[in-house]
């Protein structure tokens, strides 16, 4: 469930301490590949005294189990002549599980005859070759003289100011290429990282959030595509001042002429001298300093109940284990009760549903009852038969 919400509450300087950055994490400075388990950051809040990252050395993250995104309080200077990845992960060669998201992106469908859509907001949908995943943009793919977008069921979706931080989404499984029964998974999305720096960023290495690449499949005596590609995650830098010239990347995945959704890159800085690449995303620059809204104030939405049936407290988002469960006689269409907190009435709230095994549906509706910090909207939808994933959206900007 994830709520889109414009804010513009600039501060004149930039102060991690101000969002609870207390150093406790101490001060990072790897000098090998290093892979930072989040587990035992269930926040996904590092609160660091200072970031030196040396040149060659690469860090990479395990998502902890809120797949939250990575954010980096630093209270002093960020130094990265090495590089960080959060990309989502690539699939071999037949496999039909879905490669993992990086932290904050989600996970790519399986595939197979039973086979299911990629994960997240903008994720694919399954196929006989899976859809590729959306971001910032809607895949492209080639007509024979040039790249154009498509959808496929998929959907662009965030805002340019990263807020909240969203990751890339999964590519969609694919279920029957060449050989009977035979399907690859598809590819994760990237992952999402803030950095938030006091003082200074000095970027000289990289950072790269791309979506992953789908499974192929044998047929005949070469391979085909069959699993979907994940789209790009999002990078956002805030701090006073930015400098260096290495780069930032949050391509969406790629394979047989055809590109997943790009990601998102946000540059919020007083002064800035960075000569640096930013490649495969939509940026965006600015001087919104609100590092991490307060807890409780900013937009949160909630699938409250599908129709009728209270829904998980604590909703995971798998299958596997549903949320919510439906009796076979339920009638479409079928009334999704969504509670809103802080956010203006009659705002539009759009509902969307990405069945395991059909294309994803959508409707829209308004929260017109209650208060701008309590509200409800009632959102009725035709839902095909079986499982899938339920997100609802509200955008107030982009």
């Amino acid at each position: 469930m994830l709520a889109m919400l414009l804010c513009a509450n600039a501060q004149a300087q930039v102060n991690s301490g101000s969002n609870g950055s207390d150093g406790s994490d101490g001060a990072f400075n790897p000098t090998t590949n290093i892979v930072i388990n989040m587990a035992d950051h269930p926040d996904g809040i590092y609160q660091y005294t200072s970031v030196n990252i040396s040149s060659g050395v690469t860090v990479t993250f395990i998502p902890n189990a809120n797949n939250t995104p990575v954010v980096w309080l630093v209270q002093s200077n960020c130094v990265i002549n090495g590089g960080l990845d959060l990309s989502g992960q690539s699939v071999g060669t037949s496999i039909a599980q879905g490669g993992i998201g990086g932290p904050g992106g989600w996970r790519g469908g399986s595939g197979g005859l039973s086979g299911t859509s990629g994960q997240g907001p903008g994720g694919g949908a399954i196929g006989e070759q899976g859809q590729y995943a959306a971001h910032a943009t809607l895949p492209l793919q080639w007509n024979g003289s040039t790249y154009v977008s498509y959808t496929n069921g998929t959907s662009i979706y965030g805002n340019k100011y990263l807020l909240p931080l969203l990751g890339g989404s999964g590519g969609g499984g694919g279920t029957n290429t060449c050989i009977s029964g035979q399907g690859g998974g598809g590819g994760g999305g990237g992952g999402a990282i803030l950095i938030a720096a006091s003082q200074s960023i000095l970027l000289n290495g990289n950072i790269i959030a791309g979506g992953g690449r789908g499974a192929r499949v044998p047929c005949f005596y070469t391979s085909v595509l069959s699993g979907g590609c994940g789209s790009g995650g999002s990078v956002r830098l805030v701090t006073s001042t930015l400098t260096g010239n290495g780069g930032i990347t949050v391509s969406g995945g790629t394979d047989d002429n055809k590109y997943a959704g790009q990601g998102r890159v946000r540059i919020d800085v007083l002064d800035s001298s960075f000569s640096g690449s930013i490649s495969g995303g939509l940026l965006s620059q600015g001087s919104q300093f609100l590092v991490i809204p307060t807890a409780g104030q900013g937009a949160q939405l909630t699938v409250a109940s599908v129709g009728g049936v209270p829904v998980s407290a604590s909703p995971a988002g798998q299958l596997s284990t549903p949320d919510a469960v439906l009796s076979a006689q339920q009638n479409n269409p079928i009334p999704i009760v969504v509670h809103c907190s802080n956010l203006p009435l009659n705002t539009q709230i759009t509902v969307s549903v990405k069945p395991a095994n059909a294309p994803a549906v959508s409707a829209t509706g308004l929260n017109s009852s209650g208060t701008l910090a309590s509200s409800t909207a009632t959102v009725s939808i035709v839902m095909p038969r079986g499982g899938g994933l339920i997100y609802a959206t509200a955008a107030t900007g982009n």
